[in-house]
This record gives structure tokens, sequence and C-alpha cells, in this order.
């Protein structure tokens, strides 16, 4: 199984409406960790990184949103990010080095730049609206073609129009005096 495959599959149905940044970020975290626990996997949240933090903190690590401890495979770092964080592929790259599967779930109005390799990208296009952001379901494509036409669709000159009992005069304009 492509671990990131799989999880951009189940990331493809998630929805929401109305949501903050911070918000969106814990909602995908949330169904990242769901997704792990349900293959039976041991799940992480803000995991140490192998990475440290830049100075002066550099006696400390970063954290990862999402790691899974897997027994088939090697463990998957997991970063959730909505915008394009230099520091979140370095990370990304240095959990590589040590033998973990690097998945980095970038959202937002789109135009994502690919990492590098061996970092792989799960995108997920959320709509962004005064401040908020919405994911709703795919919605199918309209019906063309082959039976669809003017015997399939009411025209709008078959609509039934409501009876008046009574009809306005016309106004007449006042003579001047």
């Amino acid at each position: 199984m492509d671990p990131a495959a799989d999880l951009a599959a189940r990331l493809a149905g998630v929805t929401f409406a109305g949501l903050s940044t911070d918000q969106v970020t814990l909602r995908l975290i949330d169904e990242i960790a769901a997704w792990g626990e349900g293959h039976g996997w041991r799940v992480y949240r803000r995991a140490p990184s192998v990475l440290p933090l830049p100075p002066p903190l550099d006696r400390q690590h970063s954290v990862l949103d999402v790691a899974c401890a897997r027994p088939d495979g090697p463990p998957l770092a997991i970063e959730v990010d909505h915008t394009d964080r230099r520091r979140t592929v370095d990370k990304l790259v240095a959990e590589a080095a040590a033998g973990r599967v690097p998945i980095w779930v970038r959202w937002g109005a789109g135009r994502f730049t690919p990492p590098p390799d061996p970092v792989r990208m799960v995108p997920v296009e959320v709509a962004r609206a005064g401040g908020r952001h919405t994911r709703g379901p795919a919605r199918p494509a309209p019906r063309h073609g082959a039976g669809v036409g003017p015997a399939d669709t009411p025209s709008m000159f078959d609509q039934v129009l409501p009876e008046y009992d009574a009809v306005a005069e016309p106004a007449t304009p006042q003579e001047d005096q």
C-alpha cells in the first residue's frame, strides 16, 4: 500500500464549512489520526522530530503534526500546513534521512509547489471566503448529451402562472391645475 495515496483517498471525503485556519488544520489532523488508527497503527500527535529547532532553541526538537508507527513498514512522518513553509520541507527531508516516510498534507486554494523527493505531497483544495474556509463534497458534472433535450426539460413557458381576479387599471396622469 502507498500510504500517501491511501491518505489522499481518505482526505478526499473530508468536508467542512466556515472554519478558521487553525480549525481546518486541526480537522485534517483529526482525520489523519483516525485514518492511522483505522489501519491499526500507533498514532502520535505532536511527535518529536529528528530536526532540532533553530537557535537559540537548538537544544529542543521540532514536532511533527502526526506520526504513525506501523508493524508492516517504516514509520510515517506527517506534517499539515496551509502555507508553503521551507522549514516543513527541511523537517520532512530530515525525517526521510532517518528512515521515515515523509508526507506533507498541504491545504489551501491550490497552486501547490511540489516538494523535493522523497517528500510526498497530499494536496487538499479548500475554498476561502471572508476569512473562513470551506470544503464541500465533489459536485457531479451536469448532464449533457443523449437523453437530455426538449422532451426531458420543461420549458419556462410551461410554467403555470397564478390567476388574477382583477386587472389593475392603468394610472392616468393628473392634469395641471
